[in-house]
């Protein structure tokens, strides 16, 4: 009896968080993503899903400062401004942004379409208007739309939205530092080190080079 009574059972194995999934950076969208989910966003007349994509992709936001944006932060008098400014909610810090033509129309739509007031939240949960909606809900339906056009929703992340613009930017002018204000990044490290700047530029030198 002495013997059964000490004898412990093995702990149980634990499985790590990450088997089976991709971990590091997530890529950006391409351009040609970008507009084949913003199609198919508009032909199911998704006001609510186009809206925040398109504020995802210009504002550059990390998803927990999507999800926490307020009516008032974008559209302020009622109609969707320009550009915004939003104090990030890692860095404490403001970081402003712009707010293209169909971004604005995007969300003046939504705001109508779905009542919106100032001192609410912008993008609610389903169920519960008066709540926001989360993170989980927000990765979610970023898998959804990422399916929608075809792609592994696996290998795309909501950190992919923030990257897209900034990626472009960079690609386009090599503007550095611009792109570091718009991230809201406080060190030029973190910019080079965020879009992979050293692995690309010398990828790119190297095609130039033909022996």
């Amino acid at each position: 009896m002495q013997d059964i009574a000490n004898f412990e059972l093995p702990a149980p194995r634990r499985i790590p968080w990450n088997k089976g999934k991709l971990t590091g950076a997530k890529p950006p969208l391409r351009q040609k993503h970008v507009w084949a989910i913003r199609t198919k966003l508009q032909i199911e007349q998704r006001t609510r899903d186009l809206a925040l994509f398109n504020l995802a992709i210009d504002s550059k936001l990390r998803g927990c400062d999507v999800i926490a944006l307020k009516v008032e932060d974008v559209a302020p008098n009622g109609y969707c401004a320009d550009r915004a400014t939003v104090r990030q909610r890692k860095t404490k810090r403001p970081v402003r942004f712009e707010l293209t033509e169909q971004t604005r129309q995007a969300v003046d739509a939504y705001i109508k379409k779905a009542k919106k007031k100032s001192g609410e939240f912008l993008f609610t949960a389903c169920r519960k208007q008066e709540l926001r909606m989360t993170t989980r809900q927000y990765a979610r339906l970023l898998s959804e739309w990422i399916a929608s056009i075809g792609l592994d929703p696996h290998q795309f992340g909501t950190h992919s939205l923030r990257r897209t613009k900034a990626t472009l930017i960079y690609r386009q002018t090599g503007n550095l530092r611009a792109v570091q204000l718009l991230l809201g990044h406080t060190k030029i490290e973190s910019t080079v080190r965020y879009l992979g700047i050293e692995v690309d530029d010398a990828l790119a030198i190297a095609e130039q080079i033909d022996l």
